[in-house]
């Protein structure tokens, strides 16, 4: 097992748009405690080519633009990167101002930038880019989080709540383990177990076990290990969605995917599993509120492809007075 089949870029990706609250409350609480989170953030990617549509980064930096409202009322920008490999990167904290004045320049409002740093050298914490000429000063300086530092932590990792300690855990014990495939399962079973002591819902636990099992992956053998016990253990009834995790993952095509280096097949086994996640979560709501619903219903909801038509009807089950409006609704969606 070796660092090079190690993907980071992309569950770090999936996990700051998943837990985003969480996220900023873990690492950057000035950050979370200025945001009115009552209020709807929205992720902007494709404003991430137009800051530097020539960059070719590759797989070493994670990228996440976000609008946010503030609790004075004005919109504002949060800018995120996370540097995912090890690699010493010179120019880190001048694509930071770089990022930070080209996207005032195009909207007007504040940005705040932020960086995590998940790379494995303790020493490099790029924190600030200024220059001065002829009497001319610019400056900007950028809040860290160094992930390393939280291997002193190892006991609030596993006492907190937030979904980012069982993050954090994942992420360092993937790189401890990178030599170790045994090591590493037993590591993946204890953090995996974590989530089902820590109370989390079943839609927290469905995508944290996702960001686990794509970066702490393991040889075929352990792999099946792996599934084997996570199922003993739901037959002890020690481990709730067991199944459901396996199934809305879409495991195996997960694993080929990742065996076969074919990234494509990873996303579309996420995606698909996002999807189908939708579909239950409306499906629940539906029966929690009104009973038991009919097949028509049932069915057309799971033909629905469109992650952002299920988690509009979501909201609609919430608040919609019976089955026979929502059955119109949907028949003017799907």
């Amino acid at each position: 097992m070796t660092e090079e089949i190690t993907e980071y870029d992309s569950p770090w990706k999936e996990i700051i748009e998943d837990f985003f609250p969480n996220f900023l409350e873990f690492f950057f609480v000035e950050a979370y405690a200025v945001i009115d989170w009552a209020k709807p953030y929205e992720f902007l990617d494709t404003e991430l080519q137009q800051l530097e549509p020539d960059a070719e980064i590759g797989k070493r930096l994670v990228d996440k633009v976000a609008k946010v409202y503030l609790l004075d009322g004005e919109e504002a920008w949060v800018l995120t990167h996370v540097e995912v490999q090890s690699q010493y990167d010179k120019r880190f904290a001048e694509r930071m101002y770089t990022y930070n004045y080209r996207l005032f320049d195009r909207h007007k409002k504040r940005v705040i930038s932020l960086a995590v740093l998940a790379d494995e050298q303790p020493n490099w914490r790029p924190n600030h880019y200024d220059y001065s000429l002829g009497g001319c000063r610019v400056s900007l300086e950028f809040p860290i989080i160094k992930l390393l530092d939280y291997e002193a932590q190892w006991q609030s990792l596993e006492q907190t709540k937030n979904p980012f300690g069982i993050v954090v855990m994942a992420h360092l014990q993937t790189k401890a383990t990178k030599q170790n495939p045994q090591s590493r399962l037993h590591w993946k079973l204890r953090i995996v177990r974590m989530l089902f002591a820590k109370g989390y819902n079943r839609e927290q636990i469905i995508g944290l076990f996702r960001f686990i099992d794509w970066i702490m992956m393991l040889p075929e053998e352990l792999a099946n290990n792996f599934k084997t016990e996570l199922r003993r253990e739901e037959q002890a009834d020690i481990m709730r969605y067991v199944t459901s995790i396996e199934r809305l993952a879409k495991q195996e095509g997960i694993q080929e995917g990742r065996q076969e280096g074919r990234q494509e097949g990873i996303q579309e086994g996420i995606q698909e599993g996002k999807i189908q996640t939708a579909r239950e979560n409306v499906i629940e709501v539906l029966e929690a509120r009104f009973g038991e619903i009919s097949n028509t219903i049932v069915e057309t909801i799971n033909d629905i492809n469109d992650l952002s038509v299920l988690k509009a009807l979501l909201k609609d089950a919430i608040a919609i007075p019976s089955t026979d409006a929502f059955s119109q609704l949907l028949s003017s969606v799907a």
